[in-house]
């Protein structure tokens, strides 16, 4: 008797089981192929849409339609999400509940005119299939499509090499300026050593300053002083405080000429020793290196007993950082394209497992990727700061190495899974996707600011409303893993059309589930994709569509809204 009732009791969770997994199910939306016009590519009875760009349909209703007209030679694919229960072209889409995009014949005035719906697979509509079609359509074969493709895509890739032709001369003969200005400021490097002072020393000396930006380049950076003669530095003023260390404005003097160059000196007391050498041992990496990486000098011990002090030294931007700039200032569609890509390939390089030359390198989490750790180099560029928790991402330690690696950073930036301290610390690409999260928020605190939404509030932290200033984990738990709480994405962010890739983009990082979230490096090609699109033209263009696409979009975020910010 005893058998049957736990058989009973298995059947009974088993049904349980598959039911709310069915619910889940109906609740996601398809992903389908997005795109107003392009020309197929075919071969046989199967044609693709050409199109690269998607979208995760609104509701869960919505099914991905593919439509394809033809007029004497030319071929247009138009590929979308839909709501079957209403027309579209003027007909209602057949045979939907499918995974397979089968192409029906329709009659139209037109010329020739097919349509296809489907569901249940990503991009379905993506893969057009004609079966049984009727006498008159010709199907057009891939040795046709592929000359026109070409010839239409020459003129921009032509554009695009000389652009980057004429940019890489631009940059040879600024740099070779400021070489050649270098030298005529600065003639006293061009002199022997003091007596009693190692070249070496000299070398890490030597620095070059832009000062329209602030910003520095080192020519010998990335090293530990272990020389008894320390840098001839002199701290100016503090400009930052954290919980580990203070950072100061100070003075790199030029012994020999009096001048001087501006740089940023961490200090940290004796107890904070340990932070001080994981920041320096990460900063020592000749590989760290890129232009979105802050530029680091040297690192030095100073004092004795317990005033003993430890110092990092490194670039200085007086622009500070992110959260301080976008308080003060509103950003132009350009200026958060670029500003948010630098911050993005900063992230990809840390987590590449290789450099720009395509030499191997260990990838690295930052683990605690926020706006105040982000700093703004130049109107256009930001670079990442402070890596005192960053870990390297050594493939040859275990998860015993990583045992006390899964709750780190700040509470407000932290990732579901970090909150409810289940990272699973057998998989490296854990500690990526924690990062791509807290870079996520830090887009939308930028994109919050950009002048193409409309009306820009005041600047807000993200969940600024929900909670205090400094939120404990217990709150952010109950918001972001309980609630699936995200910062709230208003429907007039998603009239501009590149605003609304990077919001889907931003949407896509912060997914509940790690595994699904997309990768720093997929974003950054995003952001590439991005920044070929003159989105501002399109939308010019397209003026007479603007007022029924803006009243389609409002109507469909504002019954999604809530979905989204939970998802």
């Amino acid at each position: 008797m005893g058998y049957w009732k736990r058989l009973g009791l298995i059947s009974l969770l088993l049904l349980s089981f598959s039911c709310s997994a069915g619910a889940r199910r109906n609740l996601k939306t398809n992903l389908c192929k997005w795109c107003d016009s392009t020309s197929p590519v075919c071969e046989e009875k199967v044609c693709y849409s050409n199109c690269n760009l998607n979208s995760y349909c609104e509701s869960p209703y919505e099914i991905c339609v593919a439509i394809w007209k033809q007029d004497n030679d030319s071929i247009k694919i138009s590929t979308l999400c839909h709501n079957p229960q209403l027309p579209v072209e003027n007909v209602m889409v057949p045979n939907y509940n499918t995974s397979r995009c089968i192409m029906t014949h329709q009659s139209s005035e037109e010329g020739i005119f097919y349509i296809c719906g489907c569901v249940d697979e990503q991009e379905c509509n993506d893969k057009l299939i004609f079966e049984n079609h009727t006498n008159g359509y010709s199907m057009l074969q891939s040795k046709e499509v592929i000359p026109v493709a070409a010839i239409s895509l020459l003129p921009p890739l032509l554009v695009a090499v000389m652009i980057t032709v004429i940019f890489y001369l631009c940059r040879t003969q600024k740099q070779k300026k400021r070489a050649k200005d270098w030298g005529q400021k600065h003639p006293q490097h061009q002199a022997l050593p003091e007596p009693g002072k190692a070249a070496e020393d000299d070398e890490k000396l030597s620095v070059m300053t832009d000062d329209n930006h602030s910003s520095m380049i080192f020519t010998c950076a990335n090293s530990i002083n272990h020389n008894t003669e320390l840098l001839p530095i002199d701290l100016d003023e503090i400009v930052g405080k954290g919980q580990f260390a203070e950072v100061w404005r100070a003075k790199l003097n030029h012994t020999t000429s009096g001048q001087y160059e501006t740089v940023a000196v961490k200090i940290f007391p004796c107890e904070e020793y340990s932070s001080w050498k994981n920041e320096s041992q990460i900063f020592t990496e000749a590989s760290l290196k890129h232009e979105s990486v802050l530029q680091f000098l040297t690192a030095e011990d100073r004092g004795a007993g317990p005033r003993k002090e430890y110092w990092l030294i490194t670039a200085y931007h007086r622009r500070g950082n992110l959260k301080d700039y976008l308080s003060r200032h509103i950003l132009s569609w350009i200026d958060l394209q670029k500003m948010a890509g630098s911050l993005v390939n900063g992230v990809a390089h840390l987590h590449s497992d290789y450099t720009a030359c395509g030499r191997p390198k260990i990838p690295i989490a930052h683990r605690d990727i926020k706006s105040t750790n982000i700093l703004v180099k130049s109107k256009w560029e930001c670079v990442i700061c402070d890596f005192g928790i960053a870990l390297k991402l050594d493939p040859s330690l275990t998860a015993d190495d990583f045992a006390n690696s899964g709750q780190v950073g700040t509470a407000r930036y932290m990732a579901p899974e970090v909150l409810e301290s289940r990272v699973n610390l057998e998989d490296l690409e854990s500690f990526k996707q924690m990062d791509v999260y807290s870079m996520a928020l830090v887009l939308w605190e930028m994109a919050s600011r950009c002048e193409v939404v409309g009306e820009v509030k005041s600047y807000e932290l993200p969940f600024g409303s929900k909670v205090q200033e400094q939120p404990c984990v217990d709150t952010m738990r109950d918001i972001v893993l309980h609630g699936r709480g995200r910062p709230e994405i208003p429907c007039n962010w998603l009239v501009h059309q590149g605003m609304h890739f990077l919001c889907d983009t931003i949407t896509e990082c912060w997914d509940h589930d790690p595994e699904a979230r997309l990768t720093a490096h997929c974003v950054a090609e995003r952001f590439n994709l991005m920044a070929q699109m003159d989105c501002d033209d399109i939308l010019n263009n397209n003026t007479d569509n603007e007022g029924s696409k803006t009243a389609r979009l409002s109507g469909e975020h504002q019954a999604s809204d809530g979905n989204r910010n939970t998802q």
